[in-house]
């Protein structure tokens, strides 16, 4: 089942998404509708409004979720490639949600920054509130999967050992378009322009997504909404030699098998 938050004429509307249409649930978004305990059955049988798939405008899936944690050096072949050990702990970093956009909104390169580079990522929505979770209680409170990139200003990044200011400059981060309740994530792959820039396969997880819920739930606890991106595997810009980085006017792809696909073209913030 396909979930997705909508923009309409009337504002948005969290949507089931068909084979033919998508069909209103409800509820004015998605992180509204995953807070009603039975957002699972309501959305199987949700019979509301309907739209024509071709004229869909995907807000964020989830527009203002009430945390999203970013996880860093979470692909195993990229981490034992670059002559690291394999981490102990998940690397946390945290984004805001004005940084967020939707699966086809333009993507704003920050101003002032020279370095803006793309990170492919599989996102985590969380479907039920979970705190010091097992990891079969972490595993049952994600609601499903979606596709992210973690589009990065690498010079405010390396400005000190906080990756924060690189990571959340507004209406830098495409997510959507929907969130796959049954998705079985595969290929994970980046193309700028035309060129494949990032390819791996989500099983090389360091960290996968049961194990980062039920570690962040033992810092914090989850609630419905809640968006964690996983990490990117290799290929980014900054490691190239001589390093890449998006300018005006390129076309950023993000797709993960089995869940979606992001397309973006990147415009300069005004």
């Amino acid at each position: 089942m396909k979930l997705a938050t909508i923009r309409t004429a009337s504002g948005s509307a969290a949507v089931r998404v068909d084979a033919d249409a998508a069909v209103e649930v409800g509820a004015p978004d998605l992180g509204v509708f995953l807070a009603d305990a039975d957002w699972r059955i309501k959305a199987e049988r949700a019979d509301g409004p309907r739209h024509g798939l071709a004229a869909l405008e995907y807000a964020p899936v989830v527009p203002r979720p009430e945390k999203i944690f970013c996880v860093g050096l979470n692909y195993r072949t990229h981490i034992l490639e670059m002559g690291r050990e394999l981490p102990e702990h998940p690397a946390l970093f945290a984004k805001f949600a004005r940084a967020l956009v939707g699966a086809h909104d333009p993507v704003a390169l920050p101003s002032g920054s020279e370095q803006v580079d793309w990170e492919a990522e599989l996102g985590v929505v969380i479907g039920a509130e979970v705190r010091h979770a097992t990891p079969e209680q972490a595993a049952a409170a994600i609601a499903g999967y979606t596709v992210v990139n973690d589009v990065t200003a690498r010079d405010f990044q390396y400005r000190s050992v906080q990756w924060l200011q690189g990571k959340t400059f507004e209406r830098s981060t495409p997510v959507g378009p929907w969130l796959v309740t049954d998705a079985e994530p595969g290929a994970i792959t980046c193309v700028v322009d035309d060129d494949v820039v990032q390819k791996a396969d989500t099983a090389d997880l360091v960290f996968g997504p049961a194990a980062l819920v039920a570690y962040i739930s033992r810092i914090v606890t989850l609630v419905p909404g809640d968006l964690i991106a996983t990490g990117t595997p290799g290929g980014v810009g900054h490691a190239r030699k001589p390093p890449r980085y998006l300018t005006e006017g390129s076309r950023l792809t993000t797709r993960v098998e089995g869940v979606g696909e992001l397309r973006n073209t990147m415009t300069r913030e005004r």
